[in-house]
């Protein structure tokens, strides 16, 4: 899932403004996956090498074989937590979720 949110700010006085989100279905997409969207001609290699050297990954909205899917260099935000995972009796994340 996806959601693109607007927020509008005035200084003075400081006030934040929040627009309507648009939800959408989406993908992040793994680091050893990259080669499909290289392969597709989606992203070039200066994309690739941009978005590993800050280490981030792929994400994407719409479907990969149309004229224009969103494809973005996105990074996950570790502030985020699932705290579902935190209740007594919850079971922890595979090893495989941790690493993009």
């Amino acid at each position: 899932m996806v959601m693109d949110a607007r927020l509008f700010v005035t200084l003075n006085p400081f006030n934040v403004y929040v627009a309507q989100p648009n939800i959408r279905p989406g993908c992040v997409i793994r680091q050893n996956n990259w080669a499909i969207l290289e392969n597709k001609k989606l992203v070039t290699s200066d994309q690739v090498r941009e978005c590993k050297n800050r280490l981030n990954t792929f994400g994407f909205t719409g479907d990969l074989d149309s004229e224009k899917p969103d494809i973005r260099c996105i990074y996950q935000n570790e502030s985020a937590q699932n705290f579902f995972l935190s209740q007594p009796g919850a079971v922890g994340t595979p090893q495989d979720t941790e690493r993009f």
